[in-house]
């Protein structure tokens, strides 16, 4: 059986070079170039939106991805010539000869996947769907979002997130590699790979097998991608400015009627999960100092405040914000200002000044400018948006 999978894959000819009685023949069906893009496609958009701000992007093409490698595994089995995995199995011995041959600029010529590349699809589509597990685990666990949220805490959330950029950059690694065989092969053999996967056709001998198009699998495919992005960002084409799009809200967070009205008076009311209990006792308690103001509470206001703040702590780590701000703050500190904290100065020292000298910002305490969630406190990634011009 092997050997007859590798007649539909395999041909020699005299010094490497395609004879004048060879034709062009369909080697990739539409289904399987469809994929091919489609993953292209996703690895970019994923590697350029690894930004915060773009985090629904980046989750789309994630979600794109598991698609293209779910479909890849059943058009493995299903996808006819060059497309099945039995077509392509190569054995250790095979790659090494067939480098070999590479060295020696005399390569085995292959219609379909040649052994080392096959060996390096089997490792992309592995590393993929690594990639595309641990993401789904990093947005349950770090955002609490997606089909898997609430099954991690946020601290395993962070765990994976660094596996998964590792498996990124060593994705990233393996994808050089394949494009460096595609050239390397491309010259030696005097091919277009690269025209070859757009176009689908190879020139090989006349006995090669030919592959059935696809085409209405392939239309199917990429109507469903179409759609899929269509219903994925519907929110963009209803979003206002005083109504804008949040692909991502945050869970509801406690709420006090007394604390919005003290404290939203003179500024945002910032959230209790945003500092540490610690910190907010000390405010309450240096409240004749408030950053040069005299709050003037009575001690019947500071005792309701005190239980809302206390209660409703950075401790608690309702929010992704505020487990990342706790624990960039060092015990023995009780930093008054979110802006003090370190995981805040880690999320904006990027920022040039004109960004906080922007009429719409202002000052660093002027979260709302930024965050359209900021007055809900959960500070979501994806409802961050820097001020037209930035």
């Amino acid at each position: 059986m092997k050997d007859v999978a590798r007649s539909l894959s395999r041909y020699r000819t005299t010094n490497n070079v395609v004879t004048e009685d060879s034709g062009m023949t369909r080697i990739w069906n539409l289904p399987l170039r469809i994929f091919h893009w489609g993953l292209v496609a996703c690895y970019i958009t994923a590697w350029f939106t690894r930004d915060s701000r773009y985090l629904d992007i980046h989750i789309f093409a994630g979600y794109m991805m598991i698609g293209l490698i779910l479909f890849r595994l059943f058009w493995g089995i299903a996808g006819g010539p060059y497309a099945r995995f039995r077509d392509f199995s190569f054995s250790w011995r095979q790659v090494v000869d067939y480098l070999r041959g590479i060295l020696k600029r005399n390569p085995e010529r292959f219609v379909g996947h040649n052994p080392a590349g096959s060996w390096v699809i089997f490792l992309l589509l592995g590393m993929s769907g690594a990639m595309a597990v641990t993401g789904l685990m990093t947005f349950g666990g770090e955002e609490q979002h997606g089909p898997l949220a609430g099954l991690l805490t946020f601290a395993q959330g962070d765990r994976v997130h660094q596996l998964h950029e590792l498996l990124a950059w060593f994705t990233l690694v393996i994808i050089g590699i394949h494009l460096a065989g595609v050239v390397v092969e491309s010259l030696l053999l005097r091919e277009n790979l690269v025209r070859s996967m757009i176009s689908g056709f190879k020139p090989a001998t006349a006995n090669a097998v030919s592959g059935a198009s696809y085409r209405k699998t392939g239309i199917a495919m990429l109507l469903v991608i179409m759609f899929s992005g269509a219903y994925w960002f519907q929110g963009y084409s209803i979003s206002t400015s005083d109504n804008p799009y949040r692909p991502f809200v945050g869970p509801e967070l406690a709420d006090n009627a007394l604390w919005r009205e003290e404290c939203g008076s003179c500024h945002l009311a910032f959230h209790p999960s945003l500092l540490p209990e610690r910190s907010w006792r000390r405010m309450l308690l240096e409240q004749d100092s408030h950053f040069g103001e005299d709050l003037f509470l009575d001690a019947e206001t500071i005792a309701e405040l005190e239980a809302f703040l206390v209660e409703n702590a950075a401790e608690w780590e309702p929010t992704e914000a505020a487990w990342k701000i706790n624990r960039s703050i060092p015990a023995n500190e009780s930093p008054l200002a979110i802006t003090g904290t370190g995981y805040w100065k880690e999320k904006h020292q990027e920022f040039p000044d004109q960004v906080w000298k922007h009429e719409l910002v202002k000052q660093k305490g002027n979260c709302a400018a930024c965050h359209l969630d900021a007055d809900k406190g959960t500070f979501e990634d994806g409802a961050m948006r820097l001020p037209a011009g930035f």
